[in-house]
């Protein structure tokens, strides 16, 4: 089969799902390596592994053992590379597992950086930026389309342009999103502000007042109304902000008056112990 040919099955059986890819086990055959011989994909689009999870699974993996065997690559030598599997790879380390089962696979680096990316995506694994990162390197590396990514992660093409998108983001807006304060949605409003001035500016509103995505693209329009976006005018009642700082300067924290129709909520905000004792004390009349 040509080159062009294989590509196209590849494909092909990318946008039918991870299972059309994986070999046929019993025709390929499960063998047990030893983890110390096997090394991590360096295309694995997903950069941060939680302990937490890794620990639970490693719990789980000393109970049952590994029940899915890793899929890897020779990378001679007697050496093997993940193509998927990173995760339970980590895990099987954890828990003190010496060997574990592997299915051997040949495949080129743009088909081990696709398999690994369908995994994560089909598994909700990655975060909004590390797909979009895996999808430009995707496009630029690789050469493939916005509509052919489309195909192999089972999105629509605008979904595919939209995660792409968030890489303009400034990076403190980026990181948000990865630290999980903000989410995709809330990301994709803030795209509509015109700088990153004004995109940090409105990041930090949503985070001060924990707002919705819906609040967000409200913020984001008003932002957009003509002279405002060049002068920057707060989008608040100037009562409000005057209530709130009175507020921050008697508590010596970061206060958020929210009203609604029925009433309304205070939010007081701190970063530390010290800081939250401070506010009990001066709460509860210590101080």
């Amino acid at each position: 089969m040509s080159d062009k040919a294989s590509t196209r099955k590849g494909r092909q059986g990318l946008g039918r799902g991870l299972d059309a890819l994986l070999p046929d086990t019993e025709r390929s055959g499960v063998r047990e390596v030893h983890v110390d011989r096997i090394d991590p994909n360096p295309n694995q689009p997903r950069q941060h592994f939680e302990r937490k999870a890794l620990e639970d699974l490693a719990s789980s993996l000393r109970r049952h053992g590994i029940m899915q065997p890793l899929v890897v690559s020779s990378a001679g030598d007697d050496r093997f590379r993940i193509i998927v599997g990173e995760r339970r790879w980590q895990a099987a380390q954890l828990a003190g597992i010496e060997r574990v089962p592997v299915v051997v696979k040949e495949a080129t680096n743009r088909e081990t950086l696709e398999l690994a990316l369908v995994e994560n995506v089909q598994r909700a694994d990655l975060n909004p930026l590390e797909e979009a990162a895996a999808f430009q390197r995707l496009t630029q590396e690789f050469g493939l389309s916005q509509q052919e990514i489309a195909h192999l992660v089972g999105r629509s093409r605008v979904s595919v342009t939209n995660t792409l998108r968030l890489l303009a983001l400034p990076q403190i807006v980026k990181q948000a999103v990865i630290d999980s304060r903000i989410s995709e949605g809330h990301a994709r409003a803030l795209l509509g502000l015109p700088d990153e001035r004004l995109q940090v500016r409105a990041l930090e509103d949503v985070l001060r007042d924990d707002l919705s995505v819906r609040q967000t693209e409200d913020l984001v329009r008003r932002l957009l109304e003509p002279g405002r976006a060049r002068s920057g005018a707060s989008h608040k009642d100037p009562n409000i902000e005057a209530l709130e700082t009175e507020f921050r300067r008697a508590l010596g924290a970061r206060v958020s008056l929210r009203p609604g129709s029925r009433g309304g909520r205070i939010v007081i905000q701190y970063s530390s112990d010290d800081e939250f004792q401070n506010l009990y004390d001066r709460l509860v009349g210590r101080t």
